[in-house]
C-alpha cells in the first residue's frame, strides 16, 4: 500500500498533493474531494458548487416564476373595459296621417296583463297569442263560426292544430267572454 503524500495549501488557498513516490507531482484531487475539502474549510458557511444541469433548473424556476407573477399583476391592474352609456330621448309623436284611415295599428305580441277574447278577438288578434300563427288563428276562427262560441278556453283542444300542450300555454292569454 502506497503511502498518502501529505496535504498542503497553496497561497491561493487551493489544497494541493504533495509529491509521489518517486518524486513526481501527483495529479490535482478529484472535484468532489476538493469540493468537500473547501467546504470543510469554510466551516460549512460556503455552500458546494452545483452542476450546470443544477443551475439550469434553477434558472427556468425563477424564470417560470417571474413570467406568471408578472402575468398575474398585469391582469390585475389592467385597465377595464371602457362603458358606454347611451341615452336617447323619445321621438315627438306628430300626428301624421294613416296610410289607410280605417285600420288601426296593432302590436306583433301581447301587451302586459292584456288577455285576448277568442270569442270576439279576429284572426289578426288571435295571433298575438303564444303559439297562434295565421294558420291557427284561421282556424279557431273557422271553428267559432262553424260551432258557435266558445263556452270556456278548454274548448280550443277541438281546434285542429292545438292540443293539451298548447293550450296549457295560452290559459294565462285567452278568455271565453260569453256573447250578447
Amino acid at each position: 500500500m502506497v503511502p498518502k503524500p501529505p496535504l498542503r495549501q497553496s497561497s491561493a488557498g487551493e489544497i494541493q498533493k504533495g509529491l509521489g513516490k518517486h518524486g513526481k507531482i501527483v495529479d490535482d484531487m478529484s472535484p468532489l474531494y476538493q469540493r468537500t475539502a473547501q467546504s470543510a474549510r469554510a466551516g460549512g458557511r460556503k455552500m458546494a458548487g452545483i452542476s450546470r444541469y443544477e443551475k439550469a433548473a434553477l434558472g427556468l424556476t425563477a424564470a417560470f416564476l417571474l413570467f406568471t407573477g408578472g402575468w398575474f399583476y398585469a391582469r390585475q391592474s389592467a385597465a377595464q373595459p371602457y362603458t358606454v352609456t347611451v341615452s336617447q330621448s323619445a321621438p315627438e309623436e306628430s300626428p301624421a296621417p294613416a296610410a289607410s284611415g280605417s285600420e288601426e295599428e296593432r302590436p306583433d305580441s301581447l301587451l302586459e296583463g292584456e288577455v285576448i277574447d277568442i270569442n270576439s278577438a279576429p284572426a289578426e288578434d288571435l295571433e298575438r297569442l303564444p303559439g297562434i300563427g295565421e294558420k291557427r288563428a284561421q282556424a279557431i276562427v273557422a271553428w267559432r263560426e262553424e260551432h258557435g262560441p266558445f263556452r270556456s278556453v278548454d274548448e280550443l283542444v277541438q281546434v285542429s292544430g292545438i292540443g293539451e300542450k298548447l293550450l296549457a300555454g295560452l290559459r294565462d292569454y285567452a278568455a271565453a267572454e260569453p256573447v250578447s
